[in-house]
């Protein structure tokens, strides 16, 4: 079932709270979407250079009041949205550690499996850069043929979060896959081995440059398929699952919006300060 952020995320909103003042839970980037939606049916005043007749000091308290009534809007939406049962059952089994930095749109997951070293990175840049239907197979889909393709996917349809999986052996070297969390499955695109485990984390330039003369191999949909169901067992054993799947988008679901609100505390603070 997709979550009411998922929801939100395909549907244009802001200007909801227009509408009610009650608390909503369908998530900020729905309602800030319709919010510029209709923003952008208003009458546009051209930018004028004339004088304001405001003062700069009355403008800063203009928009300081703006963003206290924005930020309280945000804190009303997260304290009447419960934690996802994906994103609770994910951090109660506890087979990955979570490193989430304040600040930073990515997310790292990581473990220990036997001897393997498993980290799985994502970000937020792809909830904000997703829109309805860019990932379609065909998009020269008639009208009649795409409404029905979007009937069929029901509540099931959300944004594809990339995956960088890199699997590390002591001195054997790092497997780097390249995958999507979608509708709850994990979807490989490609697998890539390098000698250097160094190379899977591209952390410089330089191991950037070094990892693009790897071989990486052809594309998995075009290997045999007894090998990729294989290989995406191995994968399964190290949890990276349906589990992993439906916990990836609700929580960068969450920390989108967390980053959000940080961020208008951060600029009502710079307009505040003396």
């Amino acid at each position: 079932m997709m979550s009411l952020r998922a929801v939100a995320r395909t549907a244009a909103p802001r200007a909801l709270r227009a509408v009610s003042a009650s608390p909503i839970t369908l998530g900020r980037a729905t309602v800030r979407a319709t919010s510029n939606v209709l923003r952008t049916q208003l009458p546009q005043k051209a930018f004028s250079t004339t004088v304001f007749r405001a003062s700069a000091t009355e403008i800063d308290a203009e928009l300081s009041e703006k963003l206290s009534t924005e930020i309280g809007y945000e804190q009303d939406i997260a304290s009447n949205e419960p934690i996802p049962a994906t994103v609770k059952d994910f951090l109660e089994n506890g087979q990955f550690e979570v490193v989430d930095t304040p600040g930073k749109e990515d997310v790292v997951l990581k473990r220990t499996f036997g001897n393997e070293q498993i980290t799985i990175s994502f970000s937020i840049a792809d909830l904000q850069n997703y829109e309805p239907g860019m990932f379609d197979e065909d998009p020269a889909l008639g009208d009649e043929e795409g409404a029905q393709n979007e009937e069929d996917m029901g509540d099931d349809g959300g944004a594809p979060v990339r995956l960088n999986i890199v699997i590390e052996k002591p001195s054997k070297g790092a497997l780097n896959i390249d995958a999507v969390a979608q509708d709850g499955s994990i979807v490989v695109d490609n697998m890539f081995y390098y000698h250097d485990a160094k190379l899977a984390h591209g952390a410089t330039a330089e191991t950037q440059h070094a990892s693009q003369a790897v071989y990486p191999g052809p594309p998995f949909g075009t290997l045999d398929e007894d090998l990729q169901v294989l290989m995406e067992r191995y994968l399964e054993d190290r949890g990276i699952n349906q589990t992993l799947a439906l916990f990836v988008p609700d929580y960068l679901d969450m920390k989108e919006q967390k980053e959000y609100l940080r961020w208008l505390n951060n600029l009502k603070g710079f307009v505040d300060a003396q």
